[in-house]
C-alpha cells in the first residue's frame, strides 16, 4: 500500500477535538487526506487537532457545529465543499453518553442523545453521499460500542441509538455498494483517553489482551475501512476490544 493512498481525498471526523477523534483526524492525514475536524464546543482543542493535521502535510478546515441540528450539518457539509469540492470520507465519531436510571429519565435526556448519534449520522450521510456517488467512491465509518450493543446499564438512549447507527449502516452498505460507496461500524473497547498516564486496573481486568487500548488502535481500524485496500469491506462492524466479549 502506498504510504499515501488517501491522496486526493477530504474526510469528514465529527467529534475530533481529542481522543478517538483526534487520533482518527490525524491518523487519515497522515494517509494524505485533508480533513474537516468537527467538533460542538471546544474550538480550541479543534484547532488543535487540525494543526496536527496540517502538520502531516496535508490541509484541515475546523467546522464546528452540532451534528444534532439539522442546520448546522448542512452549514458543515457546505463549507467542505466549499473548500475541498465535497467529502469522501464520512467518520461519524460525535457522541453523548448520559448515565441515568430508565424511570428518571426525560424526553430531553433521550433526545439529546438519539439526535446526536443516530439522527446525526442519518443527516451527514445524506449531506456527503451525493458527492460519493458523483465520484463513484466513498466511505463511511460509524461509531457503535461493545457495552452500547450488548445493553448500557442506566444508559438506554446509548444502546438505542447505537443499535440504530448499527441498523442504518446495514442499510447504507446494501443501497449504495453499486456506487463504490462502503459503510462500516467500528466499536471500541476500554479505550485510554489520550490524557491519561496509564490503565485502569479494574478495567484491564476484564480485557484478556491485559491492557486497554489506546486511540490510535482505533485509529488505525479507521484508517484501513477508509483504504483502497477495504473495497471488499462493507456492511461489517469491526470490534476493537482486546478480545473482550462483546
Amino acid at each position: 500500500m502506498s504510504d499515501k493512498p488517501l491522496a486526493g481525498k477530504t474526510a469528514f471526523v465529527s467529534g475530533s477535538g481529542q481522543n478517538i477523534g483526534r487520533a482518527i483526524a490525524v491518523r487519515l492525514g497522515q494517509m494524505g487526506c485533508n480533513v474537516v475536524v468537527n467538533g460542538s464546543r471546544d474550538s480550541a482543542a479543534c484547532e488543535e487537532t487540525a494543526a496536527r493535521v496540517t502538520a502531516t502535510g496535508t490541509e484541515a478546515l475546523v467546522a464546528m457545529g452540532d451534528m444534532s441540528r439539522a442546520e448546522d450539518v448542512e452549514r458543515i457539509a457546505k463549507a467542505a465543499r466549499d473548500r475541498f469540492g465535497g467529502v469522501d470520507i464520512l467518520v461519524h465519531n460525535a457522541a453523548r453518553r448520559p448515565h441515568k436510571p430508565f424511570l428518571e429519565m426525560t424526553d430531553d435526556d433521550w433526545s439529546g442523545v438519539v439526535d446526536v448519534a443516530l439522527t446525526g449520522g442519518f443527516r451527514a450521510a445524506r449531506a456527503f453521499l451525493p458527492d460519493m456517488v458523483d465520484r463513484k467512491w466513498g466511505r463511511i465509518i460509524n461509531f457503535a460500542g461493545m457495552k452500547a450493543i450488548r445493553g448500557y446499564y442506566e444508559g438506554a438512549p446509548i444502546s438505542a441509538a447505537k443499535h440504530g447507527v448499527w441498523g442504518l449502516t446495514k442499510a447504507l452498505s446494501t443501497e449504495f455498494a453499486a456506487h463504490g460507496i462502503t459503510a462500516n461500524v467500528v466499536s471500541p473497547g476500554q479505550i485510554r483517553k489520550e490524557t491519561a498516564t496509564g490503565d485502569d486496573p479494574k478495567k484491564t481486568a476484564t480485557i484478556p489482551a491485559g491492557f486497554m487500548g489506546q486511540p490510535d488502535d482505533i485509529a488505525s481500524v479507521v484508517g484501513f475501512l477508509a483504504s483502497p485496500e477495504a473495497r471488499f469491506v462493507t456492511g461489517q462492524m469491526i470490534a476493537v476490544n482486546g478480545g473482550e466479549e462483546t
